[in-house]
């Protein structure tokens, strides 16, 4: 959530900010709201005085024997008068709905643009593989070693269900590990966190009430984790933290569910967009004065995955026009994809500032003992079926099989290949 102080300071940059991240809201339509909730909090603290001022009157005049009864009857006013405006909470309701509406503001260092063609690139590691056959898409190669299946998966949960067995199935797993143990080399901890969440969980991380319609829900009101940064940001929501404890790094493994709403005739076939898919995550919650650099190292974790998968991918600076709602910078890896042959988003590592804090009260005391909103950062190390499906792409044979990646090899129990035999 954005700070209302901030807004009222800097109205202009604010204005500029929602009009690149094409948002309709401008700060005149905030401010008459917070000035009207200024006016209101300024009559409370005339009222209170004034009801102070009654009691020490009040009381002199009872204890010099005088008659009070005329001051008791305009106590009795301005106390019916303080109820009032201290139960009135629909300006701050009115205020509080537009506020958790509004993406977070982009860093200084976020390039300008509206869409993903205005991302800038950064940095390419690897060179693609030239094959010396047509390589086949990942979801062929799986259904020929009959090893992924959408069919049945479909019949029992509908599109954009898969099913895993075999040698697949066993590589997911390996994947998994491989990934946290890259994340505990870098001093995360590793957490099992729980995979339902209620919505004020959902609300604190940023998911409520902007992707109410991306989530899955159950009839009881619970809400099916997006994403592990769910669970790992509200680990420290409504704490106040020592700053010789931060940072605090947390990694998880978990399941995730997405609707896909908004992605209708994108990736329909394979695995690149599943309602349910696997994902390493790492939050990191920091200092102001130190996300920038958490925000690289973090990035660099997940850079590290890939290298040592050697997979070739490139690091993306997305444009403020193509960031996630709750980022205020991020930057995006894309692996390399034969089939398609381009390259494909495996993971998002975004520095999320204080936005998530304000919403979830996660604060630090720092040195002089003031209390400060901490920073969090959250990214993907890796999703798990992505990177699968860059490995049956990018370590196929002209047969059919699949290389096991070298790193994967101990992981697999020493399987170095994956085919129908």
């Amino acid at each position: 959530m954005l700070d209302i102080k901030w807004i009222r300071e800097n109205p202009e940059k604010f204005d500029a900010a929602m009009i690149a991240r094409s948002n309709e809201i401008r700060a005149f339509e905030l401010l008459k709201f917070d000035e009207e909730k200024r006016k209101k909090t300024f009559l409370i603290q005339e009222l209170q005085a004034k009801r102070n001022k009654f009691a020490k009157d009040i009381a002199e005049i009872k204890k010099s024997g005088g008659d009070a009864s005329s001051l008791l009857e305009d106590s009795k006013k301005v106390n019916v008068e303080l109820t009032a405006a201290e139960n009135d909470f629909s300006i701050d309701e009115k205020l509080n709905e537009i506020l958790v509406t509004l993406p977070n503001i982009p860093h200084e260092s976020v390039p300008i643009g509206f869409d993903e063609n205005d991302n800038v690139e950064i940095e390419k590691f690897g060179t693609p593989k030239k094959f010396s056959f047509t390589p086949k898409a990942h979801d062929d190669l799986g259904e020929n070693l009959k090893m992924l299946d959408f069919d049945q998966s479909a019949l029992m949960s509908g599109a954009r269900f898969s099913t895993l067995s075999g040698a697949l199935a066993r590589m997911e797993r390996a994947l998994s590990n491989f990934m946290l143990d890259v994340a505990l080399e870098n001093n995360y901890t590793e957490v099992s966190p729980p995979n339902l969440v209620k919505s004020e969980a959902m609300h604190f991380s940023g998911q409520l009430p902007k992707f109410s319609e991306d989530a899955f829900s159950t009839i009881d009101g619970y809400w099916l984790i997006p994403t592990a940064e769910v669970s790992l940001v509200n680990l420290v929501a409504k704490k106040t933290l020592a700053e010789s404890d931060l940072p605090i790094r947390f990694t998880a493994y978990t399941p995730c569910f997405r609707r896909e709403a908004g992605s209708a005739g994108k990736d329909t076939k394979g695995l690149i967009r599943q309602h349910q898919f696997k994902k390493v995550e790492l939050v990191s919650i920091t200092t102001p004065e130190k996300s920038e650099a958490e925000h690289e190292r973090m990035t660099n974790v997940s850079c590290e995955i890939l290298r040592r998968l050697e997979l070739p991918f490139r690091k993306i600076l997305l444009c403020n026009g193509d960031m996630g709602f709750c980022a205020q910078k991020t930057y995006d890896l894309e692996v390399w994809l034969p089939s398609q042959e381009k390259y494909r988003e495996i993971s998002s590592c975004s520095n999320c500032g204080d936005f998530q804090a304000r919403r979830g009260s996660i604060k630090y005391k720092n040195k002089d003992g003031k209390n400060n909103f901490v920073h969090t950062l959250n990214g993907s190390a890796l999703a798990v079926g992505r990177t699968l499906v860059a490995i049956l792409e990018n370590y196929q044979n002209e047969d059919g099989s699949i290389n096991v990646p070298e790193v994967l090899v101990n992981y697999m129990n020493g399987v170095k290949k994956i085919s129908l035999n």
